[in-house]
């Protein structure tokens, strides 16, 4: 392994004024959406034809708004500047649990409504009370699976990626990726060393972490992230930075992973040679680096690439999927990104996909570019993950050209 270190077309320039205005409104989201995740269920739940008993309306009334009122209070101290773990723990599971419940009472309080009056069960109270209970068993029980998918060493995702430009001498590379490990309140390190322990089995000979280590300094996640360590790989460990990173002093990751063996892939590139053929493995910070304040921290692509061979295929390592039309406009064949968690909890599916031009798997770009990104090896924040399993993910890099025979 050796050491080297535009323009939208006019259809998105159209496009950008609805954009501009969605981001508007997302922005106001923050400041609305805790009443209506609380308050809706609590509707629909309690006051939309059950007649439940006073002391049971009461009770239920005053549960619905002590979550309203602790879970902002819990995720300030938790996430702003104390960094209260307790708190964060808190207030990260009242957003989990307050988001599945709000979704399925809108769910299930229209469609089981819609399916009762029409089979004729029952009295509209009793129909009401069914819903109820529907609604609390769904996401009774998607909490606990959901909880139970979070915490568990995620399942190795294996496929083929065919580079055309790739030498017959690299084909069969092996490639792992891992990423959004979020080391974070809830104290994961024996997680941290079975996640290692996987991805060693794989044998890998490049192995890819693009960001989101953790949530928290790296004095303060040091215990979780010590595993990393233990990595290994034949040829490379490289690591890009994430957004997260920027929220608790990037460059304090930076020099961890540098610690660690892992080769931090700050706007520069390594070349990776077998069989006579070479393949370029760059990475980038995260697009919001930039905006950090930190020097020298930012999303540079020219920089990445400067001094390679044009000729030689390209994997990049960009932590958010959006960078992937830099990357196709530069002819990268293969970016590498993590970010979406694939949603995390359904049906956040959809808000991420606002914000970013894939959610998860493979996806083409451009005529040349491929970009793969992954679900996450672990979870941010609410300690669910509902029909967004977590990853890690073997590529197998293929060349169009028949290797020589020794």
């Amino acid at each position: 392994m050796t050491d080297t270190s535009s323009t939208r077309p006019a259809e998105g320039d159209a496009r950008a004024p609805r954009r501009s205005r969605l981001h508007r409104l997302l922005r106001h989201l923050p400041l609305i959406a805790p009443f209506l995740l609380w308050a809706v269920p609590c509707w629909v739940l309690l006051y939309t034809g059950q007649d439940w008993p006073v002391p049971v309306t009461s009770a239920g009334t005053a549960l619905f708004a002590l979550g309203l009122l602790c879970m902002p209070f819990a995720m300030a101290r938790g996430h702003g500047r104390r960094q209260q773990d307790r708190a964060a723990i808190i207030g990260d599971i009242l957003l989990g649990t307050s988001w599945v419940l709000f979704t399925w009472s809108v769910l299930v309080g229209v469609l089981g409504r819609v399916a009762l009056a029409v089979s004729g069960a029952g009295e509209s109270q009793d129909q009401a009370r069914i819903v109820t209970w529907a609604v609390l068993g769904v996401t009774a029980v998607l909490l606990a699976w959901g909880h139970a998918e979070a915490r568990r060493v995620p399942r190795v995702r294996r496929l083929d990626v065919r580079l055309p430009r790739l030498g017959a001498g690299l084909d069969g590379l092996r490639v792992v990726l891992i990423t959004d490990t979020h080391y974070g309140p809830l104290d994961r390190a024996r997680w941290s060393a079975r996640v290692c322990e996987t991805v060693n089995a794989l044998e890998a000979d490049v192995v890819c972490h693009t960001g989101d280590i953790a949530d928290g300094t790296a004095g303060r996640r040091r215990a979780q992230a010590v595993p990393l360590g233990t990595v290994r790989a034949t040829r490379a460990r490289v690591y890009v930075t994430g957004n997260h990173e920027y929220y608790s002093e990037a460059q304090g990751w930076v020099d961890l992973m540098d610690e660690l063996g892992w080769e931090p892939l700050r706007n520069r590139h390594v070349l990776l040679e077998r069989g006579g053929d070479t393949l370029v493995v760059a990475g980038v910070d995260d697009v919001t680096a930039g905006s950090s304040g930190l020097p020298g921290h930012r999303a540079h692509l020219a920089g990445a690439l400067d001094g390679a061979d044009p000729d030689l295929p390209v994997l990049l390592l960009a932590h958010q999927p959006k960078f992937v039309d830099r990357a196709a406009a530069a002819g990268i064949d293969l970016q590498l990104s993590g970010h979406t968690h694939g949603g995390q909890i359904w049906p956040f599916h959809h808000l991420v996909r606002l914000d970013q031009p894939a959610l998860a798997g493979l996806s083409h770009h451009g005529p040349r570019t491929l970009l793969y990104t992954s679900r996450g090896t672990g979870f941010w924040g609410p300690p669910f993950r509902v029909f967004a399993p977590s990853e890690i993910t073997l590529l197998v890099l293929r060349s169009p050209h028949r290797p020589t025979s020794p």
